[in-house]
């Protein structure tokens, strides 16, 4: 499954992923890439939890990154 996941710095350095289809599924991370390790970790488990609940699982969003001449 795809998520979007959306990483940023926060005040102190330490960068926060996020993925909003996932209520509440936030990390973090020294580095980009260690809060992208991170954010997968706990969407995998957020799922995990999802599934041991008989809960439905939410369906990856599709999106498309279009260019814009300025």
């Amino acid at each position: 499954m795809r998520f979007r996941v959306l990483i940023e710095p926060d005040e102190d350095g330490v960068f926060v992923a996020e993925c909003p289809v996932l209520p509440g599924c936030v990390s973090q991370g020294q580095t980009r890439d260690e809060a992208l390790a991170n954010i997968k970790d706990a969407i995998a488990g957020y799922l995990a939890s999802l599934a041991k609940h008989n809960e439905p699982s939410p369906s990856p969003i599709t999106e498309e990154l279009v260019d814009v001449p300025v």
